[in-house]
């Protein structure tokens, strides 16, 4: 069985959701709103404004007073932790922010649930590699970023460990759903080049292992739900390169050929510096759920480049609406809730 958890254990309820300014944060949010009506609290930052909506309140997960006052109001029994900055560049030219966000904000959090029996479950990233390998990393192996980004998620892993070693944290790849904003998430930058009649440029040697955020909802829902604790990898099955994602993104939204370019990772400049293969072994995961918990990105076979110039020779009758339905979101899971609702 494959991504398709039906009779899903409730988790610890009241739940928060942080970080849903996210793609992945942003998906939790309506996963579990729906699911559990008024029982959910969703926090984005305070200058994020126009992500309004049931349940969701601003404020910054680095303001002590403000978290606290919101676990006084809600006694959260669970939290999801989606937050961070994860704009590459932002964070290298603004070191303080990310740091400010990404460990303080943890610190924050931590010290909050000090002493609580919360269930604390922790997004990470696979940036926490430099990639210089093949690949295929295990959760044992060490962690060496090449950004800022990847150095501060690393260190609130290690404050995770040491405060609450009962949590949950799971290292993530591309999160592939749809954001708040329309350009938070990899599809999101990609398509708006395509849109703009705008050629977009990738990178060969980057390679990531992409979920459908549709999976990760039911794996975290799963996971808030028991008493897993440590650490875990949640990549797809399906390592891609970000090339490849562009080529396709560029024909499954059927966009001009001519605009997907490539190029290898060192031409990319100083700043951002860009890790390398940094897909992830998340075999552990799937031991602990008893089956493989993700499809793989895209479902269909028939849409993963098998060279350079696939994009220009794809005979793929692509489409934006297309893009919705198969990319952004997991056809197959998409038919099984489209064929309950039916009967």
């Amino acid at each position: 069985m494959i991504c398709q958890m039906d009779n899903l254990p409730d988790p610890p309820l009241p739940l928060l959701v942080t970080g849903i300014a996210g793609v992945a944060g942003y998906a939790a949010l309506h996963h579990f709103r729906e699911k559990y009506p008024g029982q959910v609290i969703g926090m984005r930052p305070v200058k994020n404004w126009r992500l309004t909506g049931e349940g969701v309140v601003g404020c910054d997960v680095e303001d002590q007073a403000s978290l606290q006052r919101l676990f006084d109001q809600h006694q959260f029994a669970s939290v999801l932790n989606c937050a961070g900055s994860c704009a590459l560049k932002a964070c290298e030219l603004d070191p303080a922010m990310a740091w400010r966000v990404n460990v303080q904000g943890i610190r924050e959090l931590l010290s909050v649930m000090q002493g609580s029996s919360t269930r604390l479950v922790h997004l990470s990233i696979d940036l926490v590699f430099s990639g210089v390998g093949l690949g295929q990393y295990r959760e044992g192996d060490e962690t060496d970023p090449v950004t800022v980004f990847g150095k501060t998620m690393s260190i609130a892993e290690n404050l995770i460990q040491l405060a609450r070693p009962d949590a949950c944290m799971l290292r993530i790849s591309l999160p592939m759903g749809v954001s708040f904003n329309g350009h938070a998430g990899a599809i999101d930058w990609i398509q708006s080049r395509f849109k703009q009649r705008k050629p977009a440029t990738l990178y060969f040697d980057e390679v990531r292992t992409p979920t459908y955020t549709d999976c990760l909802n039911r794996v975290l829902q799963m996971i808030l739900s028991n008493d897993a604790r440590g650490l875990y990898h949640a990549g797809g099955p399906r390592a891609l390169s970000l090339y490849q994602i562009a080529q396709i993104v560029n024909r499954v939204g059927g966009y001009d050929p001519q605009h997907v370019m490539g190029c290898p990772r060192i031409a990319a400049g100083p700043i951002p510096p860009r890790a390398g293969n940094v897909s992830m072994d998340s075999s552990r995961l799937e031991q602990l759920l008893g089956f493989a918990p993700f499809d793989p990105w895209p479902y269909d076979p028939e849409l993963v480049p098998s060279h350079p110039e696939w994009h220009l020779e794809c005979d793929v009758q692509g489409s934006p609406e297309l893009l919705n339905e198969v990319l952004y979101q997991n056809p197959r899971i998409t038919r099984l809730v489209e064929g309950n609702v039916r009967q």
